[in-house]
Formats: C-alpha cells, sequence, structure tokens
C-alpha cells in the first residue's frame, strides 16, 4: 500500500509541491502518492485526517502556518520558536510540526551574502515571514519588519525613506503580492533608491521573475525568487517523513 502525503492551504490550485513530489516519486520508483487538500479553514483539519487516516505527512501552506499549531501534538523547538509550522509528521496518531522554511531560506540565502548584507528588510506579517526572521537573527543580519497596516512591531510601507532603502541591502518579499495570477502589482518601496551592492530576494516562484524582482534587476540589484526554497523545504519535509527525528 502506498505512502500517503500531502499538502493543506487554500487555494491550492497552482502548488508548487504536488508536481514535484509526483516526479521525485516516479523518478525514484518510490511507492507513495502526495495530494494538495484544500481547506477553506483550518477548522476542517480534522476532518480531513479523520476521512484520510493514512496519511503520514503534510506541507502547510497559506493561510495556515500559523493557525496550525493548536491542532499539533509536538511542535519542534525552531518551530516554536517561529511561531509558524509548515511541515506536520503523523506517527500512531500524533501530529508533530516543524519548519522547513527555515532550511529552504537558509540554504539558498546563503549563497548570495557579500559583505554588504548586514541590514534587511523583511515585508510582510505572516508565516513565512516569521521563518526569514528567525534565518537572519542566526546569521546576524540585522532587520526591520514592514507591513501594509499598523501591526506592533513593525513599520509601514510610507515609513519607508530612501536611507533606509540604501542602508538596508538585503530585502526579502514574503508577501503574495504579484504572485500568478495577480503578476502586475510590487511592494512599495522605494525602488530608485535600489543599487548594485543590493540582493531582493521574493519567496513567490510564480512567475519567475516578479515586479519586485524585475524592478530590482532594473536597477542592477541581485534578484533570488523563491524556486530553490520551495525544492530545499520541500527535500527537508522528506527526511522529516523518512526519519521521524524526535522534539
Amino acid at each position: 500500500m502506498p505512502a500517503h502525503f500531502g499538502i493543506i492551504g487554500y487555494p491550492l490550485v497552482h502548488s508548487f509541491s504536488p508536481t514535484y513530489f509526483k516526479k521525485k516519486f516516479t523518478e525514484l520508483r518510490i511507492d507513495a502518492v502526495y495530494k494538495a487538500y484544500p481547506i477553506t479553514t483550518i477548522d476542517e483539519f480534522s476532518a480531513l485526517l479523520a476521512n484520510n487516516p493514512d496519511i503520514e505527512g503534510l506541507n502547510v501552506t497559506i493561510p495556515y502556518k500559523e493557525t496550525i499549531l493548536p491542532f499539533l501534538d509536538r511542535i519542534d523547538t525552531v518551530a516554536s520558536e517561529i511561531g509558524a509550522v509548515n511541515c506536520i509528521a503523523i506517527r500512531e496518531g500524533r501530529k508533530s510540526g516543524y519548519n522547513t522554511d527555515v532550511a529552504g531560506f537558509e540554504q539558498s540565502l546563503i549563497p548570495l551574502l557579500t559583505s554588504h548584507h548586514t541590514h534587511a528588510l523583511i515585508l510582510g506579517t505572516g508565516g513565512s515571514s516569521k521563518a526569514v526572521a528567525y534565518v537572519l537573527k542566526q546569521l546576524g543580519i540585522h532587520f526591520l519588519k514592514i507591513a501594509r497596516s499598523k501591526v506592533s512591531g513593525f513599520l509601514n510601507y510610507e515609513d519607508l525613506t530612501p536611507e533606509m532603502i540604501a542602508g538596508h541591502k538585503l530585502i526579502v518579499n514574503t508577501t503574495p503580492v504579484g504572485q500568478y495570477p495577480d503578476m502586475q502589482h510590487a511592494p512599495e518601496i522605494l525602488y530608485e533608491a535600489l543599487t548594485a551592492h543590493h540582493l531582493l530576494y521574493d519567496l513567490i516562484y510564480n512567475p519567475e521573475e516578479t515586479m519586485f524582482l524585475a524592478k530590482g534587476r532594473e536597477r542592477g540589484a541581485v534578484i533570488k525568487n523563491g524556486f530553490e526554497m520551495l525544492q530545499l523545504q520541500a527535500e527537508a519535509s522528506w527526511q522529516i517523513w523518512n526519519d521521524q527525528p524526535t522534539v
């Protein structure tokens, strides 16, 4: 009987994970299936597991990385500190939560860092932004968090000045702004203040080059989309589901 895995979130029409794992299982001749489980509210989670008792692991995406926590039996140390889970391992009915965004972001970011990247801006307030903040803290990169609305601990986009953009050479977009199909928009930062010393990292992977990244490229900045991060976090999830580390 094949092993069962999947992803929860909403919507999941263009989710990366099902295609990635289907290809992986086919190429490696692994007897497993991976399905998308779009749920319109996190309250549907328990019923989903009850109706699919063979599920051994799940990825978690927008908008449930934070609201999933009360439904879990265990949360590992990193995910607990971040306050967001994007990977669940299920063994003997017990649900353990992990955050593989950390590994994916860190491993894909480090090769791009230079001596210029001592200060960063994190655009967004969701679970992914928390994983990014965790990584930057571990790397010793000072950061400011930017939100569209008034949120404690965050600046607003209108607070940003050319001097702040110039002084923060790493800018990470964790918002869905510019994601397919709404590709004609970008976070409202002062792109004219960007330089060739800037690194713009967008967690979005579809389209390959968002408006955010295109504007950075036009100013000579180094740009990076989220595709490699997704691949790395998917492989980290696969390792968790197979190794089942204790928490």
